[in-house]
C-alpha cells in the first residue's frame, strides 16, 4: 500500500493559490477539516487522519500546525475550551468549515465521475478506432 505524506510543497501551494479563499481545499486541509467534525487536539487530528485513510495519508506536525493556523485565521475552525489549564489545544470546525467540507466532497465526487467518464470514453475510442 502506498502512503501519501503531505509536505511543505502542498502547504506552499495553499498559500500561493489562496485555495481556501477559492473554496478548493488541498488534500491536507480537506482531511484536517474532516477530522474536526469532532473536536480534537493536534495529535488527535493526525492520528485520526491516518486511521481514517488506513495509513494512506500521513500528515506531519509541521504541515498540520501550519494548516491549523491558516484554518483558524480564515474562520474554518476555532480553538475550543479553556486552554489556559490544558497543555493540548483542542480545535473544532465552524459552520464555514462544514460548508467548505460539504462543497469539497461534492467537488471531489464530480472529479471522480469525470475520471470514470474519461476512462469509458477512452476505452470506446480505442475499441472503435
Amino acid at each position: 500500500m502506498d502512503t501519501l505524506t503531505v509536505d511543505w510543497a502542498e502547504v506552499g501551494n495553499l498559500s500561493r493559490n489562496n485555495t481556501l479563499e477559492m473554496e478548493q481545499l488541498t488534500d491536507a486541509a480537506y482531511y484536517i477539516l474532516l477530522s474536526l467534525l469532532v473536536p480534537r487536539h493536534g495529535y488527535g487530528i493526525m492520528s485520526y487522519i491516518e486511521k481514517l485513510t488506513n495509513g494512506e495519508v500521513a500528515i506531519g506536525p509541521a504541515t498540520a500546525y501550519t494548516l491549523i493556523k491558516k484554518l483558524l485565521d480564515n474562520g474554518s475552525i476555532v480553538l475550543t475550551g479553556d486552554d489556559s489549564q490544558e497543555r493540548r489545544k483542542t480545535y473544532a470546525i465552524t459552520d464555514k468549515g462544514k460548508q467548505l467540507v460539504s462543497n469539497e466532497i461534492e467537488r471531489r465526487k464530480r472529479m471522480a465521475e469525470h475520471g470514470d467518464q474519461a476512462r469509458i470514453s477512452a476505452k470506446e475510442e480505442h475499441d472503435n478506432g
